[in-house]
């Protein structure tokens, strides 16, 4: 698998704070990373890249500088709501802008504690562009999230380093805790609980090199393609397998598919291991319902598991994700409009969808809104289907995993 996008954006922003060089070793190849690279070096610092290795050359809490042009986070919400905790504590004006897609999507979830922490940003009811004017230092708060989100959780944790005295956050619900184990690599000290996570700022990263592991929210599409067909055998090695991040496992398994996970250790703070799927019939006779807490482990492979629900005697039911229609797409209306061209039986609901059972899916024409993970999930539901599948604008998939067609055409056989 290419290397974890998730990852890769958390330690190319912490490479370029550090003091001193850091290396990057199999960084996403996704154009998502390509942009928070660009914005990166807009900013001021130098890196070098040479296929999927970077050499990021740190400028420390002090170094970054405007150019005074807009900072084009372009696709990428990671990008755009991470850097803007950096630039908050900035003594300087920046502009963060994106494409159409990003341009629609909710920022005032970071815009509010920002303000809190002393930044004033102006915005477009909510959603990009922003103007950040930074304010050093910032003030240390304690906040509540409103939405289960890694990406707000670490937008605050960046802002904090920044930031005089503690700043704590506290979740409702347990998300992805990727900036919490780097920024513990980068020589940053935490203090955790279940649902807590709290940094003392003024605060200096020191540069490490950083090993990234696959994509497990990439190899998830491999995974399902491989469960869903009997006969199959996969196995995918150096695949990052954080706990909040192997619930789609978890799903499968007790689903029935037969999936296992061995060989693990830690990689820079990171647990990594193998993956092994062997095709095999669902043989859960009851519905799955997914909802709540399950919700932001699941929250990037839900289209697909509304795939792999299709092929559950019982069905699937997902309640609890309104977030998933402020993502690339409506990945709610996208996933009910294209399960039902190839004859699924779907109702939408404003949180969720249900498939009601299983179902022989006929090939169709699949309209992806241009969202790669939907572009994703039905390259698999095309591979169970009858009949020949055609995904328009099927370039999409480029936003996280370029590769993807590619590397798929090379384990299926014909």
């Amino acid at each position: 698998m290419p290397g974890d996008k998730s990852l890769s954006h958390r330690a190319a922003m912490m490479a370029a704070l550090a003091k001193g060089a850091s290396r990057i070793k199999s960084f996403s190849s996704s154009a998502d990373c390509a942009a928070t690279l660009a914005c990166l070096a807009r900013l001021g610092s130098s890196i070098k890249r040479s296929g999927s290795e970077l050499l990021v050359h740190g400028v420390g809490p002090d170094g970054l500088r405007a150019d005074g042009e807009p900072l084009d986070c372009a696709n990428s919400g990671t990008t755009m709501r991470l850097l803007a905790g950096i630039l908050a504590g900035q003594n300087f004006t920046s502009i963060l802008t994106g494409d159409g897609s990003l341009r629609s999507r909710p920022m005032a979830r970071i815009i509010e504690p920002l303000e809190m922490m002393g930044a004033r940003i102006s915005s477009d009811g909510g959603r990009a562009p922003l103007v950040i004017e930074g304010h050093r230092p910032l003030k240390a708060i304690k906040y509540g999230l409103r939405v289960a989100s890694a990406q707000v959780k670490s937008c605050i944790l960046f802002a904090g380093l920044s930031a005089k005295g503690r700043t704590e956050v506290v979740e409702s619900q347990a998300t992805r805790d990727h900036t919490e184990r780097m920024l513990r690599w980068f020589a940053v000290p935490l203090e955790q609980g279940s649902l807590s996570v709290a940094v003392d700022g003024p605060m200096t990263l020191e540069a490490r090199d950083v090993s990234i592991p696959g994509d497990i929210s990439s190899a998830a599409y491999f995974i399902a393609a491989a469960a869903l067909l009997p006969g199959s055998s996969l196995e995918i090695m150096n695949v990052g397998v954080n706990a909040t991040r192997v619930t789609f496992i978890d799903r499968l398994r007790s689903f029935g598919f037969d999936v296992a996970v061995s060989d693990v250790h830690d990689e820079c703070n990171e647990p990594v291991g193998t993956i092994q799927v062997n095709g095999s019939n669902s043989s859960s006779e009851s519905a799955a319902l997914l909802q709540g807490a399950l919700i932001p482990q699941l929250i990037d492979e839900l289209p697909l598991l509304a795939v792999v629900g299709s092929q559950i005697e019982g069905g699937i039911e997902i309640r609890d994700a309104a977030e998933l229609r402020a993502k690339e797409s409506d990945r709610i209306a996208a996933t009910v409009q294209n399960l039902r061209a190839m004859g699924a039986e779907v109702e939408e609901f404003t949180d969720g969808l249900c498939v009601t059972g299983q179902t022989q899916l006929r090939g169709a024409e699949i309209d992806p809104r241009g969202d790669h993970r939907i572009a994703m999930a039905f390259a698999v539901a095309g591979l169970i289907a009858k009949g020949e599948t055609e995904i328009k604008d099927a370039e999409c998939v480029a936003v996280s995993f370029p590769e993807f067609f590619e590397l798929l055409e090379a384990v299926v056989e014909r």
